[in-house]
């Protein structure tokens, strides 16, 4: 049952603005995506030094800044880029499909240890 993913709709790909943050909730998890560099991407939106919405932040670089402390988290692995977050976020799969955009938050790409 785990092996499949499931893929759930995020958004339209139209409703996405170019580095402007969308969060969502799917499944119960808060999830950010975002449009970038011409590709979507799907983080959690909670950061992982403080409670806060990652969505609320700014987007360059392939990153999205935590709004409260600064961190920033690459958008890709989920790695933090610089203190005071040491730990990463989740990063999801992303495909798009008929104008939809659909994100699996039952598997992350990256693997926390």
């Amino acid at each position: 049952m785990a092996d499949s993913p499931t893929y759930l709709r995020a958004c339209g790909l139209d409703e996405l603005e170019e580095d402007t943050p969308k969060r969502v909730e799917l499944d119960g998890t808060p999830v950010s995506v975002v449009r970038t560099e011409g590709e979507v991407f799907a983080i959690h939106d909670i950061c992982s030094h403080a409670n806060v919405s990652l969505s609320e932040g700014e987007v360059e670089d392939c990153q999205i800044e935590c709004w409260l402390h600064g961190s920033a988290f690459d958008l890709r692995t989920g790695k933090p880029s610089g203190l005071p977050a040491t730990r990463p976020v989740p990063v999801y799969p992303v495909k798009i499909e008929g104008g939809s955009v659909l994100v699996d938050v039952g598997a992350s790409l990256n693997q926390e240890s």
